[in-house]
């Protein structure tokens, strides 16, 4: 099995061929292909963390769609004093379903 931990948003996520993957909102087109740099791969027995051989590895995705996330409904309250605030919030994301890893 050969899976690798990628850097995609500010996180990290575990990602294999074939996979689809949720990350912030990257400024690429609908169909177009991304590189996500790699952290870690495993491949099988063989397990690679040396930058300068992850430097070597290529983790690419098709970008499949631009989309938002859930509503977060954010209240602030304080006793006593009539202060209520009341906001939204809804983080843009990016799908991606990863082709290859080589």
């Amino acid at each position: 099995m050969v899976y690798a931990i990628v850097k995609a948003g500010g996180r990290q996520e575990k990602v294999s061929v074939g996979d689809v993957v949720v990350v912030d909102r990257l400024d690429a087109s609908e169909g177009s292909t991304v590189e996500l740099p790699a952290v870690l791969v495993v491949d099988g027995e063989k397990l690679t963390t040396k930058p300068a051989d992850l430097k070597k590895v290529k983790v690419t995705a098709k970008v499949v769609r631009d989309e938002r996330g859930p509503k977060i409904t954010i209240l602030k309250y304080k006793n006593k004093t009539g202060y209520r605030r009341r906001l939204a919030h809804r983080q843009d994301l990016t799908r991606l379903k990863v082709t290859g890893i080589k």
